[in-house]
């Protein structure tokens, strides 16, 4: 069994984290794409999903771009997920009424609890704890490189 979350929803979330870590700014998807590596046609398609969701508000023009339309803390991993995946369930039957084993299938008990789990993770996660967890690495990674005399600053 493999649950897995598509590029997509990756990308959604890294993209929204970046519009989290730059507070009162607009940013430009060709940023994003610089900053993230990802294809900024790609970011389009998504950021699309996010603006029709009121996730993220555009401005046009030479200082335009995108930001969050709430606070950071607003936001969980869930909510991200689900709008750009869809449905979370680790199997089918989950969401599938159609099922006739459902009301008598044992090994429903292990896919809700697993669903339960999933889902309390993913809304127990903020942006804004993803923001304080990314200032945290690199600030570790900071100490890395002056420990070893290197730095990536471009």
């Amino acid at each position: 069994m493999s649950m897995k979350i598509s590029t997509k929803g990756r990308y959604a979330l890294r993209m929204m984290l970046e519009f989290a870590l730059h507070p009162g700014e607009y940013t430009k998807i060709n940023q994003v794409s610089e900053r993230q590596q990802i294809s900024d046609k790609y970011l389009e398609q998504i950021v699309t999903i996010l603006s029709r969701a009121g996730y993220v508000k555009s401005v046009r023009g030479a200082q335009g771009g995108y930001h969050l339309t709430k606070d950071p803390s607003e936001y969980t991993v869930g909510m991200i997920l689900t709008l750009t995946e869809g449905n979370l369930a680790p199997v089918s039957c989950m969401d599938d009424a159609s099922c006739a084993r459902s009301e008598y299938c044992s090994s429903r008990m292990v896919w809700k609890k697993l669903d339960d789990s999933i889902r309390q993770v993913l809304d127990s996660i903020t942006l804004a704890d993803l923001v304080e967890e990314q200032k945290r690495l690199n600030e570790e990674m900071k100490e890395k490189e002056h420990r070893n005399g290197v730095s990536y600053d471009t």
